[in-house]
């Protein structure tokens, strides 16, 4: 019989643990991977005992409080701390998500973090996305349109057509849809994931961009587009609540009805 197995770097091992401070008395713990480019080094799971009086509701106060009071090293993305930027995706509690949003209490036991997955990793919690901003930069996300602006004014919509770009342009681009994709992880150099394609037809939908057909050409790709096989994590662990694999479908009947 067939055995496999990681190599031997790859494996992780058990790290550091980091006590609560004397007299807490409402302690959580928190699992983080840890992996450094610097060092030679395994992958390893340190663990951080919180005081949760003393540490905002999020997970990522406690990242912040970590960072600042028990391990400086510790190297993760974020910014707005209100669910905006998209920065401060990760895997948390085996699903993925936004630290900023996940609340501490939703999680039962240790709360477990590590980078997003199948992407390759910086350091510690960053992921390295290239690839996939190099993706969304294939699909021009810009409005393109042959009509003059209107001097002094904007390009109008009906409250109808504003109506098509919801559930679209609330995407803040944290790919927790596509790195939970089993289809981008096996196709990922060729299939677009479901994150890019959602920005896709974000502009296909848009009645004020003149360039559909030329979008939807793009598109039309076996690879490009056509690897959704309509598994359905993206819309499950979308921390907008929003559904890619409807848009791809959106995408797909565009194509089929030209």
């Amino acid at each position: 019989m067939a055995e496999f197995a990681l190599p031997a770097n790859s494996k992780i091992t058990k790290g550091e643990s980091h006590a609560a401070p004397p007299g807490s008395n409402n302690v959580k713990t928190f699992q983080i991977y840890r992996w450094s480019p610097d060092d030679d080094a395994n992958p390893r799971i340190d663990s951080f005992n919180i005081d949760l009086n003393d540490c905002g509701p999020m997970v990522l106060d406690a990242l912040i409080k970590i960072k600042s009071e028990q391990d400086s090293s510790l190297t993760f993305r974020r910014s707005c701390r209100e669910g905006i930027c998209g920065s401060c995706s990760m895997n948390i509690d085996g699903t993925n998500t936004l630290a900023c949003l996940k609340s501490i209490d939703e999680v039962k036991g240790d709360v477990k973090i590590f980078p997003l997955p199948h992407m390759p990793v910086v350091k510690d919690l960053v992921p390295d996305l290239s690839k996939a901003y190099r993706q969304l930069t294939s699909i021009e996300p810009w409005l393109k349109s042959d009509k003059p602006e209107p001097e002094g004014e904007e390009r109008r919509q009906s409250p109808e057509e504003r109506e098509m770009l919801d559930g679209l342009w609330e995407c803040v681009l944290c790919f927790s849809c596509s790195t939970a994709c089993p289809s981008y992880w096996w196709n990922s150099d060729e299939y677009l994931g479901p994150a890019v394609l959602l920005q896709a037809y974000r502009w296909v939908a848009d009645s004020r961009d003149d360039h559909t057909n030329e979008r939807l050409d793009a598109l039309d790709d076996s690879f490009a587009l056509y690897r959704c096989h309509t598994i359905m994590n993206c819309a499950k662990t979308c921390p907008k609540g929003l559904n890619p694999g409807k848009a791809i479908a959106k995408i797909k009947s565009e194509l089929a009805s030209r």
